[in-house]
């Protein structure tokens, strides 16, 4: 089978390997479609570690940073009862970039990784689950602390997660969900899936305390900053963030901030009760299918910020 490799900053090449074979509670899946995670591809293709402090080397692991995949069950390792050979599945978690990835024609994941989903979708609209389950755990913690039904929700920064955010937001029963970005085609995108109002922050004026309760994607000072100043009750950072900021004095007594969330099968479910329903859709983010092959190009689109999710297919 073939991998994608990534064996230097701007380089990459496709290996041969064989095939695996499913031990123990492990299913082979052959990979229909793997969707970019534009963080990671930009990163690792830049020669920049993903998280400040973190290492990088080269070759990177083959099939890696490919994580969001969707494909058919082609066998089934020993002591596997909850799959069968022919099954439609996404990878809901990312195994860990010391395992080979999902740029890939074949991936093998223990069943603890693997949620079967509608086979009547396409599989480019199903491959970005793992995204959505992220979100939905950072979802599932604003719903605890009741930050979102009936109130006004903003979400900074409407790239993949944020366009999740945006929908899950609105099933949730947010009264009104504004979408805050500097690109104007994905504030229209924003709006087709559901934003009441889409902002430009260089251009709007935010009130104090105007948002009951943001999300943040876009991981910058600035971004957070004004979500700080506008937010009343609850910040939650889904973006990695890399810079400090100010808890201002106008913020105590009321401003919750929230970090990142653990990763969970229960996400993946919340996150797939959305998709079936129809609450959530993730074909839009998929604006490119193309072949694996054009990995470069792929990188390029997301680069120039003419892409918002690549589908590739081996």
């Amino acid at each position: 089978m073939r991998l994608l490799q990534i064996t230097a900053p701007g380089q990459f090449v496709f290996v041969e390997a064989p095939t695996p074979e499913p031990g123990p509670s492990e299913v082979l899946i052959r990979v229909l479609a793997v969707t970019t995670c534009p963080h990671w591809d930009l990163h690792i293709m830049s020669g920049e570690p993903m998280f400040p402090g973190g290492t990088l080397e080269y070759p990177y692991t083959a099939g890696q940073p490919g994580h969001e995949a969707c494909g058919d069950i082609v066998a089934v390792g020993n002591g596997v009862h909850e799959f069968a050979v022919g099954d439609r599945v996404c990878v809901w978690r990312d195994g860990g970039h010391h395992l080979p990835g999902c740029y890939a024609d074949y991936v093998m994941r223990p069943v603890s990784d693997v949620i079967k989903v509608p086979r009547e979708l396409p599989p480019e609209a199903c491959a970005p689950l793992e995204l959505a389950m992220c979100v939905s755990a950072h979802m599932q913690l604003a719903e605890r602390l009741d930050a979102v039904h009936g109130n006004r929700v903003a979400v900074w920064g409407l790239g993949p997660a944020g366009l999740v955010f945006v929908q899950l937001a609105r099933a949730a029963g947010a009264t009104e969900v504004i979408g805050i970005d500097p690109v104007a085609s994905r504030r229209d995108l924003a709006k087709r899936l559901g934003a009441d109002a889409v902002m430009d922050p260089r251009d709007a004026t935010f009130p104090d305390r105007w948002f009951h309760c943001s999300f943040d994607c876009a991981g910058n000072a600035s971004a957070v900053q004004q979500a700080m100043d506008a937010t009343s009750h609850l910040v939650v950072l889904f973006a990695v963030q890399r810079e400090p900021y100010v808890y201002k004095p106008s913020s105590w007594g009321g401003l919750i901030l929230a970090g990142a969330q653990p990763h969970t099968y229960a996400a993946a479910e919340y996150a797939l009760r959305r998709l079936r329903e129809g609450t959530l859709d993730l074909r839009p983010l998929v604006t490119h299918v193309i072949p694996m092959a054009e990995y470069g190009r792929a990188v390029e689109l997301l680069r120039n910020k003419e892409a918002v999710k690549v589908a590739l297919i081996p």
